[in-house]
């Protein structure tokens, strides 16, 4: 690890107690950097912001994409602390989605909606690197699709949420 790192094995333990630290401190900045790419640009219009926060998701999966699978397929299994990283990683974009939809409390249909889609980002972006001949655009767009799906979906049984409503509409809109 020392060596790949380009520096001395004498170096690399004074920093780090063990390999395994070593390990989830490199997670956990690889975590941070893919959330400051993925950050949602305010000035674009909300699908165009979608559109932009994937599209730097699926850039950063593609160039890291044997990072990524190892770390979402058996990450937890090499050190626990892993699955607290990948978790306040998903709470930070669930964040930023509510910020996004200007809601601090969600109702627990959007919870579920937004983990649901999260988490199927994850996925159809380990099936991705395991299977690449579906084209960015392509799956670029499927999430777009299924997001504006998933909050219709969440809109319907449960319509108190008129800030979303209104993101809706433009996502439709923007999305056709």
């Amino acid at each position: 690890m020392a060596a790949a790192a380009g520096i001395s094995k004498g170096l690399l333990y004074h920093y780090f107690r063990s390999k395994q630290e070593f390990y989830v401190e490199t997670i956990r900045a690889a975590s941070l950097n893919l959330r400051r790419l993925t950050q949602p640009d305010p000035k674009l219009p909300p699908v165009e912001r979608l559109r932009a926060a994937i599209d730097a998701h699926l850039g950063y999966v593609h160039e890291h994409s044997r990072a990524y699978a190892t770390i979402y397929r058996n990450g937890v299994a090499v050190a626990a602390e892993v699955g607290g990283i990948l978790e306040e990683h998903r709470e930070a974009v669930m964040r930023y989605f509510l910020q996004n939809l200007g809601i601090r409390r969600p109702p627990p249909v959007l919870r579920a909606a937004l983990r649901g889609w999260i988490l199927m980002v994850e996925a159809a972006s380990l099936d991705w690197i395991a299977h690449p001949e579906l084209g960015r655009e392509d799956l670029r767009e499927l999430l777009v699709a299924s997001y504006a799906a998933m909050l219709a979906k969440a809109l319907e049984i449960d319509p108190r949420g008129a800030r979303v409503s209104k993101v809706m509409r433009n996502v439709r809109k923007e999305s056709a």
